[in-house]
């Protein structure tokens, strides 16, 4: 362990994140003695390599998408899997991305089965294709977990070692809630500060805006003041705002992470796409509706193989649902616009999701260690063994 050599892959931006606050961990906890290589985005790039490839190329959603660029994904994860033996490192870690992380992970392993692997950032086992957790046996020493359920899963489910070593949200606390007195009247001012979240893919976008311009356009025309602030990215502002010049109802469009946080922390009630927002609302206290469209391939099959009885994932956090679905057929204007009355109101339905977030804190704590520093710890552990 003089100098060890860490091989990291994540192909997405929160999977940059994950990487590059993995990197200042063990880099401080190592004394600088670490070197790293590997795939990733500008955050990792900024701590210390170069990345194989840019990861752009692999930002990609929908079974349709992948088909379609599959020779290109298949000669990336062979020039991966072949850059990681070529380096031989002291450990491997993948991030998230599981379609191409995983296999890179089998082609190394069968390869060269020296190389420890662990995976940061569990596959959604719980939710579909269980059997993946115990196949993963065979290729991944340690599973780093974000979610607090998760180890009880792969444990059920014969996976590998788990450990729960938090959610990058629960470092961001203090950017999501109201920090000032200005902050926490606005919440309850009129009108209420209603974010739009259709999604941050350009796929997403395509199917989400015209029914949330729609819904928003009924919700204004029945009476119903609100103050809509709709958080984007810079690479998708532009579709986004083309797509708002149609809506009746313009909502104030915001790209920077810090108006996006602050539009958080004076929001009643948000209205949202499916995905990692919903727990992200949640931990800021803002009670939601939450929707989600997708074409008719991958929602057939996603039904064959998805078996939940929640999509959202604050719901699977807290073990109950709280937050209805608005799904596919039900993704429609008819009913979203009066689940909307009900969250921008002092109703049962807004209350009893603000009761149920407040258990948040308890249910993911990490005893006040950061993620990535108890991520970093089993990192080292394992190098160590080794």
């Amino acid at each position: 362990m003089t100098e060890p050599t860490i091989f990291l892959i994540a192909t997405e931006e929160s999977g940059d994140r994950l990487g590059a606050g993995l990197m200042r961990s063990l880099r401080g906890r190592l004394d600088g003695r670490v070197r790293f290589a590997g795939i990733g985005g500008r955050a990792m790039e900024a701590e210390g390599f170069s990345s194989l490839f840019p990861i752009h190329e692999l930002s990609i959603i929908g079974f349709a998408a992948v088909v379609a660029r599959l020779p290109e994904l298949l000669k990336r994860i062979r020039e991966a899997a072949d850059e990681v033996l070529r380096v031989d490192p002291a450990m491997l870690v993948i991030i998230d991305s599981p379609d191409f992380t995983h296999r890179v992970a089998r082609r190394v392993r069968a390869r060269n089965a020296s190389i420890p692997i662990v995976d940061y950032v569990s596959p959604t086992v719980w939710a579909w294709r269980p059997g993946r957790a115990k196949a993963m046996r065979r290729y991944v020493d340690h599973v780093l977990a974000l979610l607090p359920f998760e180890p009880e899963v792969h444990a059920r489910l014969g996976g590998p070692p788990c450990t729960y070593v938090g959610h990058p949200l629960m470092q961001q606390l203090a950017d999501l809630r109201p920090s000032t007195a200005a902050e926490q009247s606005r919440r309850s001012e009129e009108p209420p500060v209603l974010l739009v979240l259709p999604g941050s893919r350009r796929s997403e976008i395509r199917h989400h805006m015209d029914v949330f311009g729609e819904t928003l356009r009924r919700l204004h025309n029945e009476g119903v003041r609100f103050d809509a602030v709709l958080p984007t990215l810079p690479h998708v502002a532009e579709q986004v705002a083309e797509a708002v010049r149609m809506w009746p109802v313009k909502p104030r469009i915001v790209t920077t992470e810090e108006e996006k946080r602050a539009a958080f922390r004076m929001a009643r009630a948000a209205f949202a796409k499916s995905g990692t927002v919903s727990l992200e609302l949640a931990l800021a206290g803002v009670p939601m509706v939450v929707t989600y469209r997708a074409g008719a391939i991958e929602i057939w099959i996603g039904r064959q193989l998805v078996n939940l009885t929640t999509i959202i994932l604050a719901n699977l956090v807290l073990g109950e649902n709280v937050i209805p679905d608005h799904l596919q057929e039900d993704c429609t204007p008819d009913k979203l616009v009066p689940a909307l009355r009900d969250v921008l109101s002092d109703t049962p339905q807004r209350r009893r999701q603000v009761e149920a977030f407040a258990k948040l804190d308890t249910i993911m704590s990490t005893g006040g260690q950061p993620p990535s520093e108890r991520a970093a710890e089993i990192v080292i552990a394992h190098l160590r063994a080794r």
